[in-house]
C-alpha cells in the first residue's frame, strides 16, 4: 500500500484544497493522512483522512516552535509511518517539514513535493516581506523533489530565481474545481428567489457579490468604498465570509450610510445560489495564488470584477472577466457600472468564464497529481492497490 501524508499550517487548508485528491488515492487504495496544527479536533479533516497529526506550529513564522517543537514532532510521524510522498503546502508548513525531514529525504526513504499555492514573494509585495519569503524559499529549494505551481507569475518567479532544477517544476492550476457543484442549471429560479427574500432584496434589484475573508489582504474595505462611490440606492452588495476585519467592514458600512445597502452574511454554504443571485463577483484582494471564488464564480457564468494580480489575472485575461488594479477605488466603481450598464456584454463575459474553467476541472487536475505522484514512485505501480 502506498502512505501519502499531506502537510498543512492549520486543518482548513487541507479540507478546502485536497479533499479531491485525498478521496482519488483512497479508492486506488492509497493511505493518505494529513497533519496540521489542530487537526485533531477538525470534523471534516477527520472524516477526509486515514489518520491524522497535530503539529505544534504557528502561521506566523517568527512562533519559537516553528523550530523548536515542530521538526522533532514531524520526524517521529515519520519513524512511524514511513510514508512514500510528503506532500506539503503553505509556507510555514512546507519550510519547517522539509527542514525536519531533509536528511531522510536525501537518503531516499520518500520524495518530497511542495505545492505552493501561491508563493509569499510576488509582484507588488512589500520590498521586506519579498525578501524574506523569497530567502526561505531559496534556502528550502534543495530539499525538495517536485515543486508544483498553480499560476503563470510563480512560475516565471521559480524560472528567474531557480528555486529548483527546471525538471523538477510542475505546473499544475489548483487542486480540482467541481463544476458539477457550480452549474447554473442546477439552480432553480424558486431557489434564487427564496434567497433574495431571505436577504431582503426587492425584485429585480441588482446584487454584487464578495466571497472571502475579512482579513487584510482581501482589501473588503476596497469593495464597499467602491460601492459607497456607485451612488446607486437600488444596488446592492453581499459579504460571505468571515475574519477580524468583518466588524471594521460593519462599521465602515454604517459610516458611509450603506446599511440597507449591505448584507454581511458570515460563512455560507449556498454560494452557487449566491453566485446565480449575484450580477457579478468582486475580489478585491492584493494577493492570492488561484482563488477558488473566481473560479467558481466563472464556473457559474457570473461573471468576475477582480485585481490585476497573478492568479486572478491567469483566469480573467482573454475577456473572462474585468481587473483593475489593487487599492484603484475609482477603477472599480467604475467596472461595477460597467456590468451594470452592459448586461449583454457582461452575460458573454460569464460564458467565456465558464468556457476557460474547463481546464481548472477537477477530471483535469487528478490526472495531472496522478502523473506526478507516478513519476515520484518510478519503481511501484500507481494503481497496483486499486480494486
Amino acid at each position: 500500500m502506498q502512505k501519502l501524508l499531506i502537510v498543512a499550517t492549520i486543518p482548513v487548508t487541507l479540507s478546502s484544497f485536497f479533499p479531491y485528491i485525498t478521496r482519488h488515492l483512497q479508492a486506488k487504495g492509497w493511505c493518505v493522512d494529513g497533519m496540521a496544527a489542530g487537526i485533531s479536533t477538525d470534523p471534516k479533516c477527520l472524516e477526509l483522512f486515514d489518520h491524522v497529526w497535530d503539529v505544534e506550529w504557528s502561521r506566523n513564522p517568527l512562533k519559537p516552535q516553528n523550530l523548536m517543537v515542530a521538526p522533532q514532532q514531524i520526524r517521529e510521524v515519520m519513524a512511524q509511518q514511513e510514508y512514500d510522498i510528503v506532500n506539503v503546502t503553505t509556507p510555514v508548513a512546507a519550510f519547517v517539514t522539509r527542514l525536519a525531514l531533509n536528511d531522510l529525504r536525501k537518503q531516499g526513504k520518500f520524495k518530497m513535493i511542495y505545492t505552493a499555492q501561491g508563493f509569499h514573494f510576488y509582484r507588488g509585495g512589500a520590498a521586506i516581506k519579498n525578501s524574506v519569503f523569497l530567502g526561505l524559499e531559496k534556502l528550502a529549494g534543495p530539499w525538495t523533489d517536485y515543486l508544483v505551481v498553480v499560476n503563470h507569475e510563480d512560475e516565471e518567479a521559480q524560472k528567474r530565481y531557480r528555486l529548483v532544477k527546471d525538471e523538477q517544476i510542475r505546473y499544475i492550476p489548483g487542486t480540482g474545481l467541481n463544476t458539477e457543484r457550480f452549474h447554473r442549471h442546477i439552480i432553480s429560479e424558486a431557489q434564487i428567489m427564496q434567497l433574495r427574500q431571505e436577504l431582503g432584496l426587492p425584485p429585480n434589484s441588482p446584487l454584487f457579490l464578495s466571497v472571502a475573508e475579512f482579513i487584510k489582504r482581501k482589501h473588503p474595505q476596497d469593495v464597499l468604498k467602491a460601492f459607497a462611490r456607485l451612488a446607486r440606492p437600488d444596488v446592492y452588495l453581499a459579504f460571505a465570509g468571515n475574519g477580524p476585519l468583518m466588524t471594521q467592514t460593519q462599521q465602515l458600512a454604517s459610516q458611509l450610510g450603506l446599511e440597507n445597502q449591505v448584507r454581511f452574511l458570515g460563512v455560507r454554504r449556498d454560494i452557487p445560489t449566491l453566485m446565480s443571485a449575484a450580477i457579478a463577483t468582486v475580489l478585491a484582494s492584493e494577493q492570492e495564488g488561484l482563488p477558488n471564488c473566481v473560479m467558481e464564480s466563472m464556473c457559474m457564468e457570473t461573471p468576475v470584477l477582480g485585481t490585476d494580480i497573478r492568479g486572478t489575472r491567469d483566469l480573467l485575461e482573454g475577456g473572462c472577466g474585468l481587473f483593475v488594479k489593487v487599492g484603484d477605488i475609482q477603477a472599480l466603481t467604475a467596472a461595477m457600472a460597467w456590468m451594470l450598464d452592459n448586461p449583454q456584454a457582461a452575460r458573454a463575459m460569464g460564458q467565456r468564464g465558464r468556457e476557460r474553467i474547463a481546464n481548472y476541472e477537477v477530471s483535469q487536475i487528478l490526472k495531472q497529481y496522478e502523473a506526478l505522484y507516478t513519476e515520484a514512485l518510478p519503481r511501484k505501480e500507481f494503481a497496483s492497490a486499486s480494486g
